[in-house]
């Protein structure tokens, strides 16, 4: 009998010795899959439409220039990339200016690629309005502010809420989404959403990003032709691609020649791109001010 207990112990300690060792093995396995992976981290540029067939394609296109498994995943929110690069969930990011600035304070996030949009890195912060309203320029439209709604996009964009919300602030009209001389403020999330409201009639005014808006047209999802532009910013610098803070100089320059390579069209399109181009942190010096300016990031 003792022989037997004996045996039933020595037998349960064998399995779980082996179960330990499997899962030891598969523990190691998969964190060498995670070490062999790039991952990168894209915001969402519209909501209208899918960018799954691009992105799968970028993905194969930086695995064979990388030579290496890279993984691209499209996030729900602005702030979700900046977390997952914070908490090394990511190794790259496809950044709006603003939430870059962010996470470049945050994480120290370093940006080396941004698109062109028809052969320049700029694009511009846009105010457009509805063709049959009688306004011609935001002068106008802010004479009679108590009559007009006004729309943002999403609260984290550089053109859809940080630089028209500045100008806004200098002319004495906005303070915040509660304070405000207009007879409403709202922020779509958006820029698609904010082209369509205009569109639609359901707001008066609305800020959004250039390249997006013209790529939104010339795609037919919002109609040009009901549309005017009443205001346009200063330049901005287009959109950052930006690696980890620990990414290796090698990688980095495997990077720019995959990216300053690509000629795909549905890549392109999906980013508004005729191509990409060598960006640097100090290329988002203004944007940096700006978000000082409002408090969003502190010296």
């Amino acid at each position: 009998m003792k022989k037997l207990l004996l045996l039933v112990v020595i037998l349960t300690l064998m399995l779980l010795t082996a179960c330990g060792g499997n899962e030891s093995e598969n523990t190691k396995e998969s964190k060498e899959k995670t070490g062999e992976a790039f991952t990168i981290g894209v915001i969402p540029v519209q909501t209208e439409g899918s960018m799954e067939g691009a992105m799968e394609k970028l993905q194969s296109t930086l695995s064979e220039k990388l030579d290496r498994e890279v993984a691209v995943e499209v996030y729900p929110d602005y702030n979700g990339v900046v977390e997952a690069m914070n908490y090394d969930k990511i190794d790259m990011a496809y950044f709006g200016p603003l939430i870059y600035v962010v996470a470049h304070e945050k994480s120290g996030a370093r940006a080396i690629i941004t698109q062109l949009i028809d052969g320049e890195p700029f694009y511009y912060s846009y105010i457009i309005t509805h063709k049959d309203s009688s306004w011609n320029s935001l002068d106008e439209v802010l004479e009679n502010s108590g009559e007009a709604d006004f729309a943002f996009g999403d609260i984290n964009s550089t053109s859809g809420s940080l630089i028209p919300s500045i100008e806004l602030k200098n002319r004495g009209v906005y303070e915040s989404e509660d304070t405000h001389s207009f007879k409403s403020v709202r922020f779509t999330g958006s820029h698609d959403a904010t082209a369509l409201a205009v569109q639609n009639k359901q707001v008066d005014a609305g800020a959004i990003d250039s390249a997006i808006y013209n790529q939104l047209v010339e795609s037919g999802k919002v109609d040009g032709d009901k549309i005017k532009t009443i205001w346009q910013s200063e330049k901005l610098f287009q959109y950052p691609w930006a690696v980890h803070k620990d990414t290796d100089e090698e990688t980095i320059t495997a990077l720019k020649e995959a990216f300053l390579a690509i000629d795909d069209p549905e890549i392109l399109e999906a980013f508004g791109a005729s191509g990409f181009t060598e960006a640097s942190n100090e290329d988002y010096e203004s944007i940096r001010q700006a978000a000082l300016k409002e408090g969003i990031i502190k010296e």
